[in-house]
């Protein structure tokens, strides 16, 4: 009869026993993970915090709408016109434009972009402002840095017309993101034919 009773209250014992280990497990686990939440709220942009058996790398995600500013130049490369190919640096004459800009970037995939290129021509000696290009456009962002825009153009010299450009972020900093960029300038208007150009651009962007 002892024997008995005395195995009746280990199993009870036992059984208590393991509710309880099963139930402090329970709250120690929902616990750490409360303190692992606010953990990961609290750390700084980039930084590594460990989670459990992993270590695990904590981005934040950016801000939008954001506006970011850039500085450029573009050397056009060659134009067709009227059938026949001219050179950028075709009989002595050399153009380069300065593009600046601002960048309204709405989400990672979408953006507006408002750019001024000022255009100094140099020939036989001598250099001026020749042109000034008013070209906005929308940003269709992909993964990798690559952005195509598409853009209107507005010359002072009468020419009009659209300009598709292909971006590539190729190095990013702290404080600036260095792209190169392919364009095909579509011009029409002011007496002349059409023409199609190549320009090659080159600058960084303000982060």
């Amino acid at each position: 009869m002892l024997v008995n009773k005395l195995k009746k209250i280990m199993k009870k014992n036992l059984l208590t026993t393991l509710v309880l280990s099963i139930s402090i497990l329970l709250i120690t686990g929902m616990a750490s993970q409360h303190v692992c939440a606010q953990t990961v709220k609290e750390v700084p942009p980039d930084s590594i915090v460990y989670s459990g058996s992993l270590y695990q790398k904590v981005v934040t995600k950016p801000q939008y709408p954001k506006v970011v500013g850039y500085l450029s130049f573009i050397l056009p490369l060659e134009t067709l016109q009227s059938g026949n190919f001219t050179p950028n640096f075709d009989h002595h004459t050399t153009s380069i434009g300065f593009p600046v800009g601002v960048n309204v970037l709405y989400s990672d995939h979408f953006g507006f972009s408002y750019e001024l290129t000022p255009t100094v021509k140099a020939s036989d000696g001598n250099s001026k402002v020749s042109n000034l290009l008013i070209d906005p456009g929308t940003m269709f962002r992909f993964d990798h840095g690559f952005t195509i825009i598409t853009r209107l153009a507005f010359e002072t010299e009468g020419r009009y017309g659209f300009t598709p450009v292909f971006n590539q972020i190729y190095a990013r900093t702290k404080v600036a993101n260095y792209f190169v960029a392919l364009s095909l300038p579509n011009r029409f208007g002011d007496n002349e034919a059409y023409s199609l150009g190549l320009n090659l651009q080159i600058g960084f962007i303000f982060n």
